[in-house]
């Protein structure tokens, strides 16, 4: 993985980029990862590539990109607040998803943003809900509205 342009960011941002690019290369078997917020736009994202079919006006579907990862789990995140909020379940924690040929973990962040994860089908899913659960840790207090708006930022001048 290439790390992302770092530069001109705060030091917390810089630091997030560093938790998650560390995720992905410690994580056997992790695909891609992305930051959500709440309203369900990508903050941080895995994949510098990310805007790679946007420019290019190629269009494959969702093949595990952090772009296409960003929106499907904006989708469960709906999805499963909606399904607790039905059964008196109070807040969803995580969800995971496993299909045939890959697996989608998401996390909530302490603020309502959501981190998720695209992973292989062998994956051992106990260790990446641990690093998700460590990224979590490390993320939720330092991801001000502040900082989501640098991110946010940071992701649009990538354009």
């Amino acid at each position: 993985m290439t790390a992302p342009s770092t530069f001109g960011l705060s030091t917390e941002a810089r630091n997030l980029h560093w938790l998650l690019s560390n995720l992905v290369e410690e994580v056997p078997g992790v695909h891609s990862v992305t930051v959500v917020s709440s309203d369900g736009l990508m903050l941080l994202s895995s994949d510098p590539g990310h805007l790679t079919a946007r420019k290019t006006g190629r269009q494959d579907g969702p093949k595990g990109s952090s772009a296409d990862l960003a929106t499907i789990v904006s989708g469960i995140g709906s999805l499963t607040e909606g399904a607790a909020k039905l059964m008196d379940g109070g807040s969803v924690k995580q969800t995971m998803v496993a299909m045939d040929e890959g697996s989608v973990f998401v996390m909530s962040i302490s603020d309502g943003s959501l981190l998720g994860v695209h992973a292989t089908p062998d994956c051992d899913m106990s260790v990446v809900a641990y690093h998700m659960a460590l990224f979590v840790g490390r993320a939720g207090h330092v991801l001000t509205p502040e900082l989501r708006s640098e991110l946010r930022k940071s992701m649009e001048s990538a354009q």
